[in-house]
């Protein structure tokens, strides 16, 4: 019997790993689930689940974690520590699946006990590559891709060696704006930038979607998951987001990886790594489907892919600011004090202001470095 815990399990991607570990439990143990504002879902996880603990990241909502827990062994917790204590649990597979730079402590407290990571949290790459490659380096941990596209990039390589491949592309949907005039965006609204026309996603990813933030983060990520060089990283818009990756060979050919736009596939691939098993999974119908449609990105539309050149060439601690901004700047934009527009160019602003800080050109070593460049990022970006 696995033991597995999931981080951010009220989420979209954590509640399909939920979905997962539902439809198999005499086969897993579950021994740590984590969640946010939503205690009844959480709780209700807990119990179907038997997790050991169920933790909020609000103390505040302590004794109201405490009283849907009532009658059951799910030992309640609430709080940042309380999230490291339990990501220090003993846990064969570890899904990390929390939104936001919230994500990374959690994640390096999992990769120090050695465990295999699936890691859906992209910020926490963006943010600290290298420290959560170092960390797993000196524990033995595995670290596992749980974004559609890069687990396709993963699956497509295979056991290929970087050496033979020319380029990657990952795909991206274009979002809620992906066809709208130029001029109307700076008129978008929070709900129009909230709905996405395949995957079904949480507010925060949806509207990063829209905006291409996304999948800024995602080329990054790509950068050091793979260690790939910017120049081999390409983004190629599909809106049927059906292929999610593909892997071009020096020799001319390309192998792509196609699935329908659910998130269980990607989850499933990394919980029952290096095998392949059956998942609640629909397979393609090519047939049904008939034509797939491509456009390359429009920069112009989407800043933020510029953005992530930028970022890779500075390197250093521009990761860790470029994700703050964003939050920041995206926060901003649900409270109605910028518009959609404005988020880029405030991210912009940020990093060419930090740019010139002592330390701005060298990889963060620790958590607490991290942490200060995310803080005064996102200083900036509020201003």
């Amino acid at each position: 019997m696995r033991r597995v815990s999931i981080f951010g399990a009220t989420g979209s991607v954590g509640a399909n790993g939920v979905d997962l570990i539902r439809r198999d439990p005499q086969s897993y143990q579950v021994v740590a689930l984590t969640g946010g504002r939503n205690i009844a879902r959480l709780a209700q996880m807990a119990r179907d689940l038997r997790a050991q603990i169920a933790v909020t990241a609000h103390p505040e909502l302590l004794d109201d974690l405490r009283a849907a827990l009532s009658g059951t062994d799910v030992h309640a917790a609430a709080g940042e520590a309380a999230l490291i204590e339990a990501a220090h649990r003993p846990a064969d597979w570890i899904l990390s699946a929390i939104v936001g730079a919230a994500g990374l402590a959690p994640g390096l407290a999992a990769l120090s006990q050695g465990s295999v990571l699936a890691l859906a949290n992209k910020e926490s790459l963006v943010c600290a590559g290298a420290l959560l490659r170092d960390t797993a380096a000196r524990s033995g941990a595995t670290i596992l891709p749980v974004d559609s596209e890069h687990s396709a990039l993963f699956q497509a390589l295979g056991s290929d060696k970087l050496e033979s491949v020319k380029d990657v592309t990952i795909t991206a949907s274009g979002g809620a704006f992906r066809d709208w005039p130029l001029e109307r965006l700076a008129a978008a609204t929070v709900a129009q930038a909230s709905t996405h026309p395949n995957w079904a996603m949480g507010q925060r990813i949806t509207i990063d979607s829209a905006s291409m933030f996304n999948k800024a983060m995602e080329v990054i990520e790509a950068k050091e998951f793979f260690g790939l060089t910017a120049d081999r990283i390409k983004v190629l818009v599909h809106p049927e987001s059906i292929i999610h990756a593909m892997v071009t060979h020096h020799d001319g050919g390309t192998i792509a990886h196609l699935g329908a736009p659910d998130m269980r596939h990607a989850i499933g691939y990394a919980l029952h790594w290096p095998e392949r098993r059956p998942l609640p999974v629909a397979a393609l119908d090519l047939a049904a489907l008939g034509t797939l449609t491509f456009r390359a990105p429009d920069e112009a539309r989407w800043p933020a892919l510029r953005l992530a050149r930028e970022v890779m060439a500075a390197g250093g601690a521009a990761g860790a600011v470029f994700n703050a901004a964003k939050e920041q700047a995206l926060d901003d934009f649900i409270a109605g004090r910028i518009r959609f527009t404005d988020m880029a160019p405030r991210v912009e602003a940020t990093l060419a202001a930090l740019s010139a800080q002592p330390g701005f050109a060298h990889d963060p070593q620790d958590l607490p470095a991290v942490l200060h460049w995310d803080g005064l990022a996102r200083q900036k970006a509020a201003q």
